[in-house]
């Protein structure tokens, strides 16, 4: 009924504006329709719509933007609300979805000063302590993220999204951390099929009930920052006895450190060499001496805890570098990561990405680059033709490319982390063997833009995307 509603309204609305095409409110709300419906691309365009015949409408800046965070977009949605802010000086709201964004990039310190903008302005608006709180948990802070919990969620720790099907939701429990760590995964979490309640571990005061789900989806997947929080969440699923995605008692056994010692006993399986140590330790010094103590050989990697996509990650080549790459790295303990070579006789590095979803293997992307640390948005993908076809051989037959043996560890890989939903990345060495760089749950999928040269990566995309989608509603359902 909601759903020919809306339908209704927007061609009463249409109709209108072909007689009056001045009306902003009717503008507005036509926007709003086509979100309401479902129609996210259509209603992308029909807040560009207004903001081209009025560049500072608040709604359309605040809609849009908010859009583009739910589809993956956080670079764009900073920019509206960005202008939002200055537009618009005396709103606390653009603050937070400013500072929103912010902590999305890790931009702690600036994402708490947004909060603390919007809380001048506004000192009750529960969002705004809400993310003050986060940003006060990342900074280490915990007496003052416990008192902006307090105010952020008198009544409880929830939040539940709008629902926007026309069938009864499959309603799903998701489970994040205040520091970081998360899966992001929520734009899989389409809301004309799921009802999405998330319940932020840190906020959440222990013994209260939780509200009615049919299945969970734990988002916290950085062991080694979010032990905390993993026990928080543990402690509340106790008695639930519902499904679980991603337990956090897998999600624990995860660290880099555990992998690198559990993975490395698998055959076919090549684990680096992983130990924390002392940043001050390795500054000083006799550093290098300790680390070959230990049995490490340069070169060798330097890694800050919970950091992924590269960064605070730093090769050093010789004794010598040692100190002063480790105090260019963050944080008070650092990573030893012993370096494997995998450079091809092309003089290329390639990392390959496999995801399993549910006991399955699916193909996800294949980076090629000319340098050591290989991550996909900054290799040469974009400007060699025979990569993107080496890379589409690798989706459209996995086993092919890489062998019998390298797919049988990749499957005892995935068995043994026992997870739900989680990752590989890795590269084959010159004996065929798995060379793991990270396996664990934080693992990305990512969009395809529309560029026609990464076509062929959109089926696998949609592939692993559908395959989360069902293994949500087929836990629920059972």
């Amino acid at each position: 009924m909601r759903w020919h509603a809306h339908v209704n309204r927007l061609r009463e609305i249409e109709t209108a504006l072909e007689r009056d095409d001045t009306a902003a409110p009717l503008w507005l709300e036509r926007a709003q329709v086509y979100e309401a419906l479902g129609m996210v691309e259509d209603a992308k365009r029909a807040y560009l719509d207004l903001l081209v015949r009025d560049r500072a409408n608040y709604d359309a800046m605040i809609g849009l933007g908010a859009l583009l965070v739910n589809t993956g977009d956080a670079t764009s949605a900073r920019v509206f609300f960005a202008e939002a802010v200055v537009r618009h000086p005396h709103r606390a709201l653009p603050h937070v979805k400013l500072g929103d964004v912010l902590l999305d990039e890790d931009d702690v310190e600036r994402a708490s000063s947004a909060f603390r903008d919007a809380l001048h302005l506004d000192p009750d608006l529960r969002e705004a302590h809400r993310g003050l709180a986060t940003s006060l948990e990342r900074l280490g802070d915990r007496e003052g993220a416990e008192r902006a919990w307090r105010k952020a969620f008198p009544d409880g720790a929830l939040t539940i999204a709008p629902y926007r099907g026309a069938a009864p939701p499959v309603r799903v429990l998701l489970l994040t951390s205040a520091t970081g760590g998360n899966v992001p995964i929520q734009h899989l979490l389409d809301d004309r099929i799921f009802e999405v309640a998330t319940l932020i571990a840190e906020s959440y005061p222990e013994m209260t009930a939780l509200p009615p789900h049919g299945v969970v989806l734990n988002a916290i997947g950085e062991a080694d920052r979010c032990a905390r929080a993993l026990s928080i969440v543990e402690r509340a699923l106790a008695q639930d006895g519902v499904a679980v995605i991603n337990h956090p008692a897998a999600v624990r056994a995860t660290g880099r450190v555990a992998n690198a010692r559990r993975l490395g006993t698998l055959d076919g399986v090549v684990a680096p060499t992983i130990d924390m140590f002392r940043r001050a330790d390795l500054i000083a010094p006799d550093g290098a001496t300790l680390l070959v103590e230990h049995g490490y050989a340069f070169p060798l990697l330097l890694r800050s805890p919970g950091f992924h996509t590269g960064e605070h990650f730093e090769l050093v080549a010789n004794a010598a570098a040692l100190a002063d790459v480790a105090r260019a790295l963050p944080g008070p303990d650092l990573f030893a990561i012993s370096y494997a070579e995998t450079r091809r006789d092309d003089g290329h590095w390639r990392k390959y990405r496999a995801l399993f979803i549910d006991g399955a293997l699916y193909p996800l992307h294949l980076a090629v680059a000319r340098q050591w640390k290989v991550h996909y948005f900054s290799a040469a993908m974009a400007y060699e033709p025979a990569f993107r076809d080496e890379e589409r051989a690798f989706l459209d037959d996995m086993p092919a490319t890489l062998g019998a043996a390298a797919l049988d560890a990749l499957t005892r890989i995935a068995r043994m982390l026992a997870l739900d939903y989680g990752g590989i990345d890795f590269a084959l060495d010159r004996d065929g063997r798995v060379v793991v760089f990270e396996a664990n749950a934080t693992m990305v999928i990512t969009g395809v833009d529309d560029d026609p040269r990464w076509s062929y990566r959109k089926p696998a995309m949609e592939r692993v995307a559908n395959a989360v989608r069902a293994m949500l509603v087929g836990r629920s359902a059972r």
